[in-house]
């Protein structure tokens, strides 16, 4: 088998769909005779796809020997490349058939905590109200808007202002420190210090207590110990299981206070730098289905 890449590929010999999916199974599984078997074709069908493509590649992608078969490095690299593709592929044909000619796709992006805890109750109905607009509502810390991500709306927490997006305000921030019941036995009071505290951090935002006792103009030191976690949702998961003090957006711990499963450790809620906003592209500040979710996140605010 030649290993020469410098040649350009014929654009008439690109891969076919099929001979990827069955370089993509018996890579997988690292057996010819177990891809067969998932894609019910004869071992020496898959075998003679993984050849061609080779051919078609010029190089080899897999190491063989009577017992077994190996990725190559190239196998490997090609592996992961084919498996991003094959996704894709299976990604783009399902949205096609699952939407007819006659209906808008809406992509949202969120923070996972305030996704799960504010906007998808916010959403409840939606389908109903507007059957020919699909949502797609994806979780993300960040980046929300960047050129390989095709994302109509977002809603962020910030200041309102970023380059070539209209913001619309949707409420202020307070937060306020919350904890199990029973987490505040036995502990000293608030004015002895917090050396028996435990405080639990988001990453995204480690000044966060440190601004929180400031705001009420008490000097406290080790404000920046404790565990760190990438969401709010972790943050009051580990709050609920008694690991310490987390200190979240009053709106997003609601529930868990209004049933007593959390409690404010200290009868305080400081105000965030920021607000949480919906923002889009003003290139789609005319488009229907921004109009839709606009009018529609506003009744919801309004009730």
């Amino acid at each position: 088998m030649k290993t020469d890449t410098n040649s350009s590929l014929d654009f008439r010999k690109y891969p076919s769909t099929k001979a990827l999916q069955c370089f993509e199974t018996a890579a997988r599984h690292l057996s010819f005779t177990n891809a067969a078997q998932e894609m019910h074709m004869t071992q020496s069908a898959i075998s003679k796809q993984v050849a061609q493509l080779e051919e078609v590649l010029n190089i080899a992608l897999f190491y063989r020997t009577p017992q077994k078969i190996s990725l190559t490095p190239a196998g490997k690299t090609y592996y992961l490349d084919v498996l991003d593709i094959l996704k894709h592929i299976e990604i783009a044909t399902t949205n096609l058939v699952s939407h007819n000619d006659n209906t808008e796709v809406l992509r949202i992006v969120s923070h996972p905590t305030f996704c799960s805890r504010w906007l998808i109750p916010a959403l409840s109905g939606f389908d109903k109200a507007y059957p020919l607009i699909n949502l797609e509502v994806k979780e993300q810390v960040g980046p929300f808007f960047s050129e390989d991500q095709n994302v109509d709306i977002a809603f962020l927490y910030g200041t309102g202002i970023w380059g070539g997006m209209e913001a619309i305000k949707l409420f202020d921030e307070y937060s306020v420190a919350v904890c199990h019941p029973d987490y505040l036995k036995d502990k000293e009071t608030f004015s002895s210090g917090i050396a028996n505290y435990t405080l639990l951090h988001l990453n995204s935002r480690l000044n966060a207590w440190y601004e929180y006792f400031e705001q009420q103009e008490v000097s406290v030191n080790n404000t920046f110990i404790g565990p760190r976690f990438d969401t709010f949702q972790a943050c009051i998961s580990a709050a609920l299981l008694g690991y310490g003090l987390a200190l979240v957006p009053l709106r997003l711990v609601e529930r868990e206070l209004q049933s007593g499963a959390l409690v404010t450790a200290w009868d305080y809620a400081a105000k965030g730098r920021g607000s949480y906003y919906m923002t889009y592209p003003l290139s789609l500040g005319e488009s229907h289905r921004i109009k839709v979710i606009i009018n529609w996140i506003s009744a919801y605010l309004e009730t």
